[in-house]
């Protein structure tokens, strides 16, 4: 079962390079598919996938490299680090995937720029550096 949910992120991220549209991670999502983000927003399925469509564009050409992609159960963790095109600014992403009969049902993205990664090993302390 964890093999075939991490083959089920891996046909899902490589539908949506292939494709270079969200258009192929599609079927891919369960019809109550729910993404959440680090605010507490979350999207359906079709919110997500318009918002995964309306970057595609500005993002065409970063470069990603998948440092680990762990199954435990019904979830799959993804570690990348991403470079965004024309010398953006390098980025780091955790993907936490749920799924659920064969499809990816869940999902939580959190994403940090590399450069801010030192200020924020102590958040909890007073000062710049935290709070």
């Amino acid at each position: 079962m964890t093999a075939d949910n991490r083959t089920v992120v891996q046909r899902a991220l490589g539908q949506l390079i292939e494709t270079g549209s969200a258009e192929g991670i599609a079927p891919l999502l369960s019809e109550d598919f729910v993404h959440h983000r680090p605010d507490a927003t979350t999207s359906d399925k079709a919110r997500w996938l318009a918002a995964v469509e309306a970057a595609l564009t500005p993002l065409a050409g970063m470069r990603v490299e998948i440092h680990h992609l762990l199954a435990d159960g019904d979830h799959v963790v993804m570690h990348s680090r991403r470079w965004l095109p024309e010398g953006g600014p390098e980025i780091a992403v955790v993907d936490i995937w749920r799924i659920d009969g064969g499809l990816i049902a869940e999902g939580w993205e959190l994403i940090e720029p590399v450069a801010q990664a030192a200020a924020h090993l102590t958040w909890w302390e007073e000062g710049p550096a935290g709070r």
